[in-house]
């Protein structure tokens, strides 16, 4: 039987009632993946993609590709397993796995979900502070106040949030086309650095940081969620149709997260290693440097697409949580709860005096622990026949799955243990 999606529409439709609503048969589709794609463009990927522009240039283009590919194979698969079964992933787990298993998959879900959400919840207030110059806790609560804004869209349908979200990629696409149009990079570099190469070990180590943190384990979650009962297959064929519609949902949402990430790279690599500054790390640090560099409207333009950033992740990982809870125990609270229960650790941070970007760096360290509890169990479910029915993974399709999955895991094992152990 399948099972209602939270907070999804009322009124369900079949593959065949969604292709006759618009000339466009595409559109019904779209959505559910640029949702998941504010993952791959969240204050995270800021910071490491201007390290590595900053201090190798367009050196490690081919790793972004690399990474943005991988991430297309694991969110189809994510979303598939919603289709094919009517239930998210932590539905699936739940009733596969045992009673204590669940639990302990949910409460390691829940710490990274929250661990995820402190470092997009204080990107967005970096882009406030950035952008209007106040200080960090009324930046804090100006971005509350606008994650708050942004979830009560739900309240009035899941169409209007998908619509926001789809909105604020844009806004950061469009940021980052100003960009490079100021930075005006080199086409013949960035292209001749697509075949895999390195500058050193060091150049290996951010390479394995940018692949080791492609995936984010609450979007796992949370797109199969999102295709679960958003449009209803009616038979095999129908399947086939609406898995091959959300294939291309996902390679248009994810490419558009690829372009976005090569071009944070390549505009840190056209400004700051062109002009022998390598030492850019952090976010507020290239904020600084690029004014004097390309002009104030550049830097401005850098603190808007933050702010679209953290604002859109946030929100998506508030949601997540949501997904999580529903799906492991069976249990859900208030998204503006929710909301102001993972908010709460942001404010802590900020009224402490912690240094955000040391805190966004901590948080992607817990954030490894999660992948593989996520990825695992999603590769497994969707190469078994007896749960997947006609839409289970092909022979090569589990393959690569597998080896993905054991190349994510293995290198943020290898993160954990240079940061543990050193």
């Amino acid at each position: 039987m399948r099972r209602a999606a939270l907070q999804l529409p009322t009124g369900l439709q079949t593959v065949d009632e969604a292709l006759h609503r618009t000339r466009f048969r595409i559109l019904p589709f779209l959505g559910p993946a640029f949702i998941a794609c504010v993952a791959y463009i969240d204050p995270g990927n800021f910071a490491t993609n201007i390290a590595a522009g900053s201090r190798y240039g367009y050196t490690l283009v081919w790793v972004v590709v690399a990474a943005n590919a991988m991430a297309m194979l694991i969110q189809t698969l994510s979303a598939k397993l919603g289709i094919a079964t009517g239930r998210n992933l932590p539905e699936v787990c739940r009733s596969r796995f045992s009673h204590r298993t669940t639990v302990l998959l949910w409460l390691q879900a829940e710490a990274i979900a929250m661990a995820t959400d402190l470092a997009e919840f204080l990107g967005a207030a970096i882009g406030f502070n950035l952008l209007l110059g106040t200080s960090l806790l009324v930046s804090t609560v100006l971005t509350a106040i606008a994650s708050f804004a942004l979830l009560q869209l739900q309240s009035v349908g899941f169409r209007p949030f998908e619509a926001a979200i789809a909105a604020l990629v844009g806004l950061i696409g469009l940021c980052y086309l100003i960009e490079v149009f100021y930075a005006r990079p080199d086409l013949r570099a960035t292209g001749a650095h697509l075949v895999p190469q390195f500058a050193g070990s060091e150049s290996v180590l951010l390479a394995v940081g940018i692949l080791g943190a492609t995936v984010m384990p609450h979007v796992i979650y949370l797109h199969s969620a999102l295709t679960q009962d958003r449009i209803v297959p009616d038979s095999p064929a129908s399947a086939r149709v609406l898995l091959r519609y959300t294939r291309i949902d996902v390679m248009v949402a994810m490419t558009i997260a690829g372009l976005i990430n090569v071009a944070m790279l390549v505009m840190a690599a056209s400004t700051f290693y062109a002009k022998g500054d390598t030492s850019v790390a952090s976010i507020m640090t290239a904020h600084q440097t690029l004014e004097p560099i390309l002009g104030a409207t550049a830097s401005a333009v850098f603190a808007v697409a933050l702010l679209g950033s953290g604002l859109s992740s946030s929100a998506v990982g508030t949601y997540a949580g949501q997904v999580v809870m529903q799906g492991f125990v069976r249990r859900q609270i208030p998204l503006w709860l929710r909301r102001t229960i993972t908010m709460i650790p942001a404010f802590v941070v900020v009224a402490l005096g912690v240094d955000p970007s040391r805190t966004l760096v901590i948080s992607q360290v817990v954030l490894s622990f999660g992948i593989p509890f996520a990825l695992v169990p999603l590769v497994w479910f969707t190469s078994r026949r007896d749960l997947m029915g006609p839409l289970v993974n092909n022979r090569f399709t589990t393959a690569g799955a597998w080896a993905i999955a054991a190349l994510i895991v293995g290198l943020n094992l290898f993160l954990l243990g240079q940061v543990f152990l050193g």
